[in-house]
């Protein structure tokens, strides 16, 4: 039987139909999780989620399967080196943030314990 999907859903796009049936719309409480999320939803800003998706495999691997603690302490040379990748989306402010939003992650994580604890307690309960 197929699942019954958003009509927003690429049926072509394997990646696509993977991601809505078994990520959009699942709350997530793994902070690794999370900080994924968090860059890759930079990284899609004025794209679309097909081409993020594309390139996730290279992101997790260009950023260190997306450890906040490694990717902030990236050099501005890790970053120009990760720039020239060309199976990721080249946007110098979008690269460059990453390691600063490692940065934030962490220190919230400092101060509430954890990311997860941090962000879920805007929603409603």
């Amino acid at each position: 039987m197929t699942p019954k999907r958003c009509s927003w859903v690429d049926l072509n796009n394997p990646l696509y139909v993977e991601y809505h049936d078994n990520e959009w719309g699942v709350p997530v409480h793994n902070d690794d999780k999370l900080f994924e999320m968090l860059i890759l939803e930079g990284a899609q800003a004025g794209l679309s989620w097909a081409t993020v998706l594309k390139k996730r495999e290279a992101y997790r691997k260009l950023f260190l399967n997306f450890d906040p603690k490694k990717v902030a302490e990236f050099s501005d040379l890790d970053l120009e080196r990760i720039l020239e990748d060309a199976s990721i989306i080249r946007n110098r402010l979008k690269i460059f943030s990453v390691r600063q939003n490692a940065k934030v992650f962490l220190q919230i994580q400092s101060e509430y314990g954890s990311f997860d604890e941090y962000i879920w307690k805007w929603t409603a309960t």
